[in-house]
């Protein structure tokens, strides 16, 4: 909007032009959203608009601010003073000021309401590359877990009913079962997230006591938190073993005393130290436990439960090979690689998890139905591996193969081209997908980018667009291109993306 510079005596005047909020509800254009919206949001609306109108005159905007101070003048919307009577040179008549000032409030109303009343929470489509983007919600759910969530929160459900029975019974039933026919182990136990499995099972097991770990596995998860003050938290005393880049199990014996309760592995799922390195393994701590009668709690971060190698993907320690090796307790989170909503899942010995179970701390880390729901769906379809990497998104993005999403990319080229060849030039480029959600961080997946290079138009203003988008749209910014890599954007995502390319040029 361009601003001129107008008499603030005559930017006065104009205020007595502006109409009231009843007025303006009588417009024809705010009327017709009477059909659509509450009376009391567009009464709301229409005061922040006049709000704003009358900042402007006043030179109170954020486009006036410190502008015009005492030299008698303020800034005002160009079109404010271009208004005319038909036939008329003179100044600005009333009552075309006034028609102007509904024109235009009507109109801000209406945008208003618009931006109030969308969610703010949205569907994004994701074209950054990273399947498991924590900024973006991490892993999407599955059919399956969509239509669970569905069922269980459209009406009542047996969330701790037995239905068999018709007394109380335990949410955590509903998919502890599945979890140790999925995996050999004696419990299962789901809280809301594997910082609160964590949180649980070393003040279950450890609290006022010692814990031992290995200084290089003192990990900062997302959010700046990290595992010495989730520790701190717990009420466990932590003791480092060795050193950042080598520990063995005789630094675990130099620090084990009379108060050490656990010994806790923690695996560096976000970060990845290489060279002159040594780190005791699972195998080595379990033995190592065993001979102090000490348990041996290992935390994975990112829980997988299908085998990544055929894929070349075998930097990721999976679920059953930990339950292999003897470890007495294992945390893991939901929705990162298994795939699911964000939940924390404990597995391990019946006897530690009974006492988390009675822990009033448990209480507050709990499940609710619509994450049960889709939890239980998404372990359901692990029953049938082939359908879990067909139906699970993230296991299925894992899995595409470079020349099917270069298939896409060419389609999404062809299909913009005539529209942006006077805008925008477009390319297909080679790409590397990342995992995301703090897994395998040095693991490089070959993809396929469609990259845009702006003629007119910032790429940062691209972007911006893009975002204002519904759904949105979030890319790479790189080298002065916008990179969209298709690995991570869904089949029926695509035509939505090529349409809103298309309306931002």
């Amino acid at each position: 909007m361009k601003l001129v510079r107008e008499n603030k005596n005559r930017a006065a005047a104009y205020l007595r032009q502006l109409p009231g909020v009843d007025e303006l509800l009588h417009t024809p254009s705010v009327a017709a959203l009477l059909n659509e919206y509450p009376r009391t949001v567009l009464v709301e609306a229409a005061r922040v608009a006049l709000e704003n109108q009358r900042a402007a005159l006043l030179g109170e905007g954020k486009g006036n601010k410190g502008k015009g101070k005492g030299k008698g003048t303020v800034l005002l919307p160009e079109a404010l003073l271009d208004v005319k009577e038909p036939g008329r040179q003179e100044n600005r008549p009333l009552a075309s000021l006034r028609a102007y000032f509904l024109r235009s409030l009507s109109q801000e109303i209406s945008q208003i309401v618009w931006r109030q009343t969308r969610p703010n929470l949205k569907k994004v489509i994701n074209a950054t590359g990273i399947i498991l983007h924590t900024n973006l919600g991490r892993a999407p759910l599955s059919k399956a877990a969509l239509e669970a969530v569905q069922a269980a929160g459209s009406g009542y459900c047996n969330l701790e009913l037995d239905l068999n029975t018709g007394q109380r019974g335990s949410r955590i039933d509903l998919v502890a079962g599945l979890l140790t026919r999925l995996m050999p182990v004696e419990e299962a136990l789901v809280v809301n997230n594997n910082a609160a499995a964590v949180l649980l099972a070393l003040n279950t097991m450890a609290r006022e006591k010692e814990v031992i770990v290995s200084r290089g596995q003192l990990v900062e998860i997302g959010g700046s938190f990290r595992m010495p003050e989730i520790m701190r938290q717990s009420g466990a005393n932590l003791v480092e073993a060795g050193t950042t880049n080598r520990t063995y199990p005789d630094d675990y014996r130099a620090v084990i005393g009379e108060q050490t309760a656990l010994l806790l592995h923690v695996h560096t799922s976000n970060y990845k130290i290489i060279g002159f390195t040594q780190e005791t393994s699972l195998e080595e701590l379990v033995s190592l436990g065993r001979e102090y009668q000490l348990p041996v709690m290992s935390d994975l971060g990112s829980g997988c439960f299908v085998d990544l190698t055929f894929l070349g993907l075998n930097t990721e320690i999976s679920v059953s090979k930990v339950v292999a090796a003897g470890v007495d307790v294992i945390t893991f989170s939901g929705d990162k690689l298994l795939g699911g909503p964000q939940a924390g899942i404990i597995l391990g010995k019946r006897d530690y998890l009974a006492k988390m179970k009675k822990n009033p701390l448990f209480r507050a880390v709990r499940c609710d139905k619509l994450t049960l729901a889709a939890l239980e769906a998404t372990l359901r379809l692990y029953f049938d591996r082939p359908a879990a990497w067909k139906e699970i998104p993230a296991l299925s993005m894992l899995r595409f193969k470079k020349e099917e999403i270069e298939e896409e990319a060419k389609k999404v080229i062809d299909a913009l081209k005539p529209a942006l060849k006077d805008y925008a030039r477009l390319s297909l480029e080679p790409t590397y997908a990342q995992v995301g959600g703090g897994a395998m961080p040095a693991t490089n997946i070959p993809s396929v980018a469609v990259v845009i290079e702006p003629f007119q138009l910032s790429i940062c203003e691209v972007a911006a667009r893009l975002r204002g988008k519904e759904p949105a749209i979030i890319g790479r910014l790189q080298e002065d291109r916008l990179w969209l890599d298709l690995r991570t954007v869904q089949k029926e995502e695509i035509d939505l993306l090529i349409k809103a390319l298309k309306e931002v040029f």
